[in-house]
């Protein structure tokens, strides 16, 4: 079968609803076709969903991450004590947390994505000419939308061996592992999102003749 052959597959196991046929698809090499455009269209659409919700765009995943983070925080906590003062101990609070730190750690870079608090070197830039930086920026969006392309694929791959396998959480039983997966291409799909809408940014300034690199700041605000 071709690369394109198995490319034209993946969409018709999606819309299946199977996890057999979407695992068995999604083990192709033509998984990377179907999932670059799905990176691209994704990043498209969720810049235009932060575009048009401002508040959804200085909190989405901010706000994430801080649920997540009291979610991690309250489950420990209620371990020790369930522990060490009732004898006790549920078997899913040593494996919850990880899944829980999975999302939030995700879905927070997606966020300093946008800040730019990840390797930007905006000390070493800002001494280059406008076109240079204009040509490093361009740089950092294609090497972050392959890093997008990559991990949206993978994850896809193994949600998808997850739920046609029936994972449950360690501890757990009634709650699944792909349930936690699933939110891997989405926070990867937003940080695409944030990518288009930095190199679009940095176009519009580079265009104008305003500042392209500006100090980025961890906790700042967008």
């Amino acid at each position: 079968m071709s690369i394109w052959a198995e490319a034209g597959a993946v969409i018709p196991a999606i819309f299946s609803g199977s996890s057999w046929k979407m695992s068995q698809a999604f083990y192709t090499d033509g998984m990377w076709i179907v999932s670059f455009f799905i990176t691209l269209l994704g990043g498209i659409l969720a810049y235009q969903f932060f575009k048009q919700l401002p508040f959804m765009d200085k909190h989405l995943e901010r706000g994430i991450a801080v649920v997540t983070y009291l979610m991690i925080a309250a489950i420990i906590f209620w371990g020790v004590i369930d522990r060490f003062v009732f004898s006790h101990q549920w078997a899913g609070s040593t494996t919850v947390p990880p899944f829980l730190f999975m999302i939030m750690a995700w879905f927070g870079c997606s966020y300093n994505v946008r800040l730019r608090t990840h390797l930007s070197f905006s000390e070493f830039r800002a001494k280059m000419s406008p076109p240079r930086q204009m040509a490093a920026l361009s740089l950092d969006a294609v090497l972050w939308f392959g890093f997008c392309w990559i991990a949206i694929t993978t994850s896809l791959r193994f949600t998808a061996y997850s739920a046609d396998n029936f994972q449950l959480v360690d501890g757990v039983d009634d709650t699944m592992k792909w349930w936690f997966y699933i939110t891997v291409p989405i926070a990867f799909t937003l940080m695409t999102g944030r990518v288009v809408g930095n190199w679009l940014d940095d176009w519009r300034n580079f265009k104008s003749g305003d500042p392209i690199i500006k100090q980025a700041v961890i906790g700042g605000d967008v």
